[in-house]
């Protein structure tokens, strides 16, 4: 059965593209554009309570029995349990994997989200939170290049969904001023992963829709003004 994804091109989005690439699971886009509000629409917080993409509806869920899940971390976990791939098996690594994925959900991407924000989207100039964000992506970046100076993957040996999960972060380091030649780990890493066709797949979805740049007054509004906290 056909997996659907209430997606956007983000690096949240391009997680479970690619995990579901990889897997090779039939899916269908179902494109929800965060410029344009429709996260607050009905049929999307009849999925997610939490208007933020992306969201999946699996019609043989656990059981057979029709699952919706949001939160991109929740659903690589599912993928990987569903299909018994990109997770590993032995208890120890399973937990570096998911050690690894939570390192992405409570680092990583929080962290470089608040780079964007207030390096690019922000409507005014704050010097001390964009020197702290900078600081930070960069710090982020020498623990992921410690850890890839000893192993292949951020799991260990084995690719897994923790680096499908920070990969799409990674990528595009001239957005955050980041040249990966500092970090040759890394770059190592990055350039593997890449290269991978189910990756390029995944990367490509929606890439048309892609934000280079700045946003619009409205979009600004949308995504970080009053309209997200009125939203039920």
């Amino acid at each position: 059965m056909t997996i659907e994804v209430w997606t956007w091109p983000t690096p949240n989005g391009h997680k479970v593209h690619i995990a579901l690439e990889e897997l090779g699971l039939p899916y269908r886009v179902v494109p929800v554009n965060i410029g344009a509000g429709e996260q607050f629409r009905p049929e999307f917080l009849a999925i997610t309570p939490n208007h933020r993409i992306p969201a999946i509806v699996d019609p043989d869920g656990p059981g057979g029995q029709r699952l919706t899940l949001f939160e991109s971390g929740a659903i690589l976990i599912y993928l990987a349990e569903k299909t018994g791939r990109l997770l590993p098996a032995d208890p120890a690594g399973r937990y570096r994997a998911l050690e690894w994925l939570m390192f992405q959900m409570g680092g990583v991407g929080p962290m470089f989200g608040q780079y964007g924000h207030f390096h690019t989207y922000a409507p005014e100039q704050i010097p001390y939170a964009q020197d702290r964000y900078a600081k930070e992506v960069g710090r982020l970046h020498r623990v992921l290049d410690k850890r890839l100076s000893e192993v292949s993957f951020l799991a260990g040996e084995a690719y897994s969904i923790a680096d499908i999960a920070t990969f799409p972060w990674i990528r595009n380091p001239e957005r955050r001023k980041i040249d990966l030649a500092d970090y040759p780990h890394v770059k190592r890493w990055h350039d593997a992963i890449a290269a991978r066709p189910a990756v390029q797949r995944g990367c490509a979805v929606l890439a048309e829709n892609q934000r280079v740049g700045g946003m619009s007054d409205q979009e600004r509004e949308v995504l970080f003004g009053n309209t997200q906290f009125q939203a039920r």
